[in-house]
């Protein structure tokens, strides 16, 4: 990746780049550009990078980057409440068991994993751990 008309190289610390840059990543740079960027947002995702990203965002064409990046930056914004849910559904998928025999492997009802599962009501730890056991019991069930 180039950048064109700016002071500025990909060498540079992102914290430079500004959005002109940043948006040169999104719509014309890889991988390597974006995962640099995605760095810069999660050590300070209220910081100038963050902010000059979300403004770059705006008017990205790059639709896929656009989408990768628009993650990054919700995802280092996340409250912990929302970090919670988000590990939650991580891992009820990994179970890839319905619901119904979640909830029963962990000790609770169908209505109360969904409240846990769309952010209603927090676990307890102890339900995490249960719910982290049972991924790996089934893990080692596939395996």
């Amino acid at each position: 990746m180039r950048f064109r008309n700016l002071t500025v190289t990909p060498d540079d610390p992102v914290d430079a780049w500004g959005v002109e840059g940043i948006l040169a990543a999104i719509d014309r740079g890889g991988a390597s550009d974006w995962a640099k960027v995605a760095r810069a947002v999660e050590a300070a995702p209220y910081g100038p990078v963050a902010a000059d990203l979300d403004e770059a965002l705006e008017v990205a064409e790059s639709a896929g980057a656009a989408a990768l990046l628009r993650s990054v930056l919700e995802v280092a914004r996340a409250t912990p409440e929302e970090r919670t849910v988000r590990r939650l559904r991580s891992l009820a998928r990994a179970t890839d068991l319905s619901q119904r025999e979640l909830a029963e492997r962990l000790g609770t009802s169908r209505s109360r994993l969904n409240s846990y599962l769309n952010g209603a009501v927090t676990p307890s730890a102890a339900v995490v751990t249960r719910l982290e056991d049972i991924v790996r019991k089934r893990r080692a069930e596939i395996i």
